[in-house]
């Protein structure tokens, strides 16, 4: 087994078997995955360091735009995709074994958790695991503690509202929030000016009828 079969394989949804060669080898990328995670989340590091450092966990070219604030956590790496100017708060978790890719001018909040992994139903096979991929769109922002689930595809320009546990494929210029979360209001992108959107603030959203 090496990086780009193993790739491959979870990359065609393909169940991970227990035991397998590619349940073992996912163990064998998470022991790496710690050693790098371990040093970027000691000390201090600046932020060509901190791509260096992010380039060497998923063995990818350095993103010399990517802004990431300490700690990281990911028990793969290897399957994670960034773009351009991509920002990622404190705090993150990345379960990409199904693979995490996010499009250009996200911004990730603190403590956002994104998980591609679901485990057997059946309780005598539960040890396998099954995996389906995340997008995440250009220009998304994900609020602080939101959790993506799963297979889950978010649309270019989307807010997750703070806290909120998103399930299913939320639309391009959306607003989801809550748990699960729910579209509670779409975006206006302004016809003469594309990067004018108007929106309430995600406080207003708190105190809409609609929303809670």
């Amino acid at each position: 087994m090496n990086l780009q079969k193993y790739l491959d394989y979870v990359n065609s949804g393909k169940t991970i078997h227990a035991p397998s060669e590619e349940l073992a080898y996912s163990g064998y990328l998470t022991q790496d995955a710690l050693k790098v995670t371990s040093e970027m989340n000691s000390g201090y590091h600046t932020p060509e360091e901190l791509q260096e450092l992010f380039a060497k966990l998923t063995a990818q070219p350095v993103n010399h735009t990517l802004g990431l604030i300490p700690p990281f956590y990911t028990d793969c790496g290897k399957n994670i995709h960034i773009g351009e100017h991509v920002f990622i708060n404190t705090g993150c978790t990345m379960q990409d074994q199904g693979g995490i890719y996010i499009g250009d001018g996200a911004l990730i909040g603190h403590h956002a958790m994104i998980a591609t992994l679901n485990h057997e139903f059946v309780p005598e096979k539960r040890q396998e695991l099954h995996p389906a991929p995340v997008h995440i769109g250009k220009n998304v922002w994900l609020g602080a503690n939101v959790t993506i689930l799963p297979g889950v595809t978010i649309g270019d320009g989307a807010i997750i509202a703070a806290g909120a546990v998103v399930t299913k494929d939320v639309s391009a210029n959306a607003v989801a929030a809550g748990v699960p979360a729910r579209i509670v209001k779409k975006l206006t992108i302004g016809k003469t000016e594309q990067e004018s959107i108007e929106y309430e603030t995600i406080h207003d959203l708190l105190r809409d009828d609609d929303f809670r």
